[in-house]
């Protein structure tokens, strides 16, 4: 899940192809429904990205009592509005009307705290919660941007990457080779450097044990010199979420595919390629694509079927989006690395998001 930031933005204005009082207002490439006349190309607003959850007083501002999503009609999510995607909300609260919009996106201020917008975190099942105990040296994963929000985290031509995005649970697993110890944990848990004590029937510690994860660590800690190896997997299946890909979570069959691997090696984390390190030894997610960059390729692959089971029994979620050669990227502030979502994914019913 990506952070959660409010800015100004200067908006790109499109003719709504199916609805005379409707228009697109463009924010990066993420296009969000207005009503037409609203705004014009070069204008400025702020922009409220999925997963935002608004105070009453905003959604009742803007007119959306009721038509958000959530238990309590609150949370931001991409919809389609006379067929046309729409994703955020477009806007100018009252609350910052004396506030210089333009300047503010050319700052890129955050106006969260300021209108009350928190991020939306998902629930925990039982299955994938359990004791916790502290955990300083649990390697931990990092939020990925959505590239229709920052299209510009690689340049077109540079050599990526493009792995499919599954739709599970992250596992976070990280072997202390000092303590000769292994740490497992969720991506919500971790973020807060908390490990989930083993228990036979948590989520993470069944797929960690069933597919000999915790070995693999250590085989890798050796091989590379390391004080530490985190290795990123995605838990996935029947009970975990929603699209399954043919697995049950409840059962032997519960699916796990490696997606990332870190490593300390003298003192310097790195992130370093699955495929090269664990091919042959755990499952890894598909690769898709290995070339240049173009984010019209990148969009193509984020929709279509899975690729997991052999036999797209569903929709896909999306794509992630590597450099061949690791970098740091100044427009994520740290790795480059990036993530592109299927429109039919954002939009299906009876989805699930847990963490």
């Amino acid at each position: 899940m990506s952070t959660l930031r409010v800015t100004a933005e200067v908006l790109t204005v499109h003719e709504h192809p199916n609805a005379d009082a409707l228009e697109l207002a463009q924010v990066g490439l993420y296009r969000a429904v207005v009503a037409k006349g609203a705004y014009r190309t070069g204008d400025t607003a702020v922009y409220i990205p999925e997963q935002s959850v608004l105070p009453a007083a905003l959604i009742e501002e803007l007119g959306l009592t009721g038509r958000l999503a959530g238990g309590g009609s609150d949370r931001v999510k991409a919809v389609r509005l006379r067929g046309e995607l729409s994703q955020g909300i477009v806007c100018r609260p009252r609350v910052l009307a004396d506030v210089d919009l333009a300047r503010a996106a050319a700052e890129g201020a955050d106006f969260a705290e300021v209108l009350g917008i928190t991020k939306w975190v998902p629930p925990i099942p039982p299955t994938m919660s359990g004791e916790v105990e502290s955990a300083p040296d649990l390697l931990p994963w990092v939020d990925i941007e959505n590239i229709q929000r920052h299209p510009d985290v690689f340049a077109p031509g540079e050599p990526v990457v493009l792995t499919e995005k599954l739709h599970g649970s992250a596992c976070l697993l990280t072997y202390a080779v000092d303590e000769d110890r292994v740490y497992v944990s969720s991506k919500g848990f971790g973020a807060k450097s908390l490990a989930l004590r083993e228990d036979p029937r948590n989520l993470y510690w069944r797929a960690a044990r069933g597919h000999g994860v915790p070995e693999a660590a250590a085989r890798l800690a050796e091989r590379l010199g390391a004080r530490r190896v985190g290795i990123f997997g995605e838990v996935y299946g029947a009970g975990v979420q929603d699209l399954a890909y043919g697995a049950d979570g409840r059962r032997d069959t519960l699916g796990y595919a490696v997606f990332d691997v870190s490593a300390e090696i003298d003192g310097t984390l790195r992130w370093l390629d699955a495929r090269e390190l664990l091919d042959g030894e755990l499952p890894l997610v598909p690769r898709l694509f290995e070339g240049p960059y173009d984010i019209a390729r990148v969009l193509e692959h984020a929709t279509g079927r899975e690729t997991v089971s052999g036999r797209e029994l569903h929709l896909r979620e999306g794509v992630v989006i590597r450099p061949v050669t690791e970098r740091y990227s100044p427009v994520t502030g740290g790795r480059a690395i990036a993530k592109a979502v299927s429109p039919a994914y954002l939009t299906r019913k009876g989805g699930t998001e847990y963490e």
